[in-house]
């Protein structure tokens, strides 16, 4: 289902889906692609489960930080996660709300996984606003550091 104020990418990662979920579910791991360079995740807190913490920092490269506190809506092993900011933990609701992202992984052909990830929006405003603070070229270039680290611990 495609939302009107949807932004999203697909990408083919060549790592095994089970590598390509543990870099989006371990802290260790997420903070090391999910925000592109010289941006970084300096902090990650997860709780894999309905209304569990989605929290992240992201740190700029001359000392910006913004602090995302999110919870998980719905967690399917291996295959989707649904998060949103409109609350934090325990589904205590959170200011104004701006997104809700989810991610779709699937087995792609030859060994590789196909990923399918993006943010639906409250508003075209807030669309728009996701899109002009570099939402295409962001997330293409955090795929492209998933898709490294994930071949990396494929083979660890």
């Amino acid at each position: 289902m495609t939302s009107p104020n949807e932004l999203s990418i697909t990408r083919h990662i060549k790592a095994p889906r089970a590598a390509v979920w543990r870099c989006w579910t371990e802290p260790e791991l997420l903070k090391q692609w999910y925000c592109p360079k010289p941006w970084q995740v300096t902090k990650a807190d997860l709780d894999l489960r309905p209304g569990g913490r989605m929290n992240t920092v992201f740190q700029g490269p001359n000392g910006e930080k913004h602090d995302n506190k999110g919870v998980f809506l719905e967690i399917a092993p291996m295959e989707r996660l649904i998060f949103t900011d409109a609350f934090t933990e325990g589904f205590m609701p959170k200011g104004t709300p701006f997104i809700v992202g989810f991610v779709h992984l699937s087995d792609d052909a030859g060994g590789g996984t196909a990923i399918h990830w993006g943010a639906r929006h409250w508003s075209a405003e807030d669309k728009a606003k996701h899109e002009a603070m570099g939402f295409h070229d962001g997330w293409s270039a955090a795929a492209a550091q998933l898709d490294e680290l994930a071949r990396q611990i494929a083979v660890a």
